[in-house]
């Protein structure tokens, strides 16, 4: 019986990788490893990351799964245990990608020794940021930002240098960033507005506040709380000042004793906090607790108030009289 040759097919192409999404897969894993609650805006980013639009469009295979590479490499050195691992992967990520944001801030971190360098390099990573994604990408993609990933190293460099422009007093120049910020991304995931209404409070202007106020007037946080006080005051508004404390300090009573000196702010901000809570005070105190800070008058008209209602709180003999005490009678 003549054996019959063994059919042949041919070999499987293997299939061509798909611009960014080793980058979304890896973020995934990250968001699931980190024990984190992923929201529906994370599983919307990755999604839109698969199906959108991409900085990567208009490169070779080569140059994009090269950019992939190297946004891999830097989610591992922003993980890493030492220095020296960090800086090797960093490095390794900019020899593939010298616009890699990620991998600059880390590089910036590593090397700045001054407030200046930390400030300067992290404008370059902005910079780097605008130009990895494109001008034509960010015009088509303005207003939605957060919900495409590759967005978001850019938009961390960009939240990183504000808040350290905001820390240093350089309220003009946070203003700016925080306001592109909001103007890329309105949904503000990333809760910028809360610096930005402290940013306006410290620099008057009022005008600007009292937008931001009302764009965001469902924003139940003690921050805007506190904030629409002090906006109220310093419009020369006691009475809309006085009604609007009412709302801040059911938002938040903790503010107003760190606002008066009645427990020290803590040094460091804590990682998470919830409404309410001693944690989000001292949040606050971070945010619109530097304009208070900043207008004494603020501080002292609430302190004034609050000797008002301490004298109103105690009772006259008249008043005394009139308490029942078991067994004994007040003269």
């Amino acid at each position: 019986m003549t054996k019959k040759p063994a059919k042949k097919y041919p070999a499987k192409k293997k299939a061509a990788p798909v611009p960014g999404l080793d980058v979304a897969m890896h973020q995934m894993e990250k968001l699931m490893a980190s024990g984190d609650l992923i929201t529906q805006s994370d599983l919307d980013a990755l999604l839109a990351s698969l199906h959108g639009p991409s900085p990567t469009d208009g490169l070779s295979d080569g140059e994009a799964d090269a950019r992939d590479k190297a946004q891999q490499l830097a989610f591992d050195a922003m993980e890493a245990e030492s220095e020296a691992q960090a800086r090797k992967l960093a490095k390794s990520a900019l020899r593939l990608d010298p616009d890699c944001v990620d991998a600059l801030v880390v590089m910036n971190d590593l090397d700045a020794h001054t407030t200046q360098a930390l400030i300067a390099g992290l404008q370059q990573a902005v910079a780097a940021g605008e130009r990895s994604l494109g001008a034509q990408f960010i015009r088509e993609n303005t207003g939605h930002f957060w919900g495409l990933i590759e967005t978001r190293p850019y938009m961390r460099a960009m939240e990183q240098l504000a808040g350290l422009l905001f820390a240093e007093w350089l309220h003009l120049d946070a203003i700016r960033v925080y306001e592109r910020m909001l103007e890329l991304n309105p949904n503000d995931n990333q809760g910028v507005r809360d610096p930005l209404l402290g940013a306006y409070l410290c620099a008057d202007d009022l005008k600007a506040a009292a937008k931001l106020l009302k764009s965001y007037k469902e924003d139940a946080g003690a921050n805007f709380a506190w904030g629409r006080v002090l906006e109220r005051l310093l419009a020369g508004d006691p009475t809309g000042a006085a009604a609007t404390l009412k709302a801040a300090r059911q938002a938040n009573h903790f503010v107003e004793l760190y606002m008066t000196g009645k427990r020290a702010i803590p040094h460091e901000l804590p990682e998470m906090y919830t409404l309410g809570s001693e944690e989000e005070a001292t949040m606050c105190m971070d945010g619109v607790g530097r304009a208070w800070a900043l207008h004494k008058e603020a501080v002292f008209w609430l302190m004034d108030l609050q000797v008002e209602e301490d004298s109103r709180a105690i009772p006259s003999k008249a008043a005394l009289k009139k308490v029942p005490i078991k067994g004994k009678r007040v003269q």
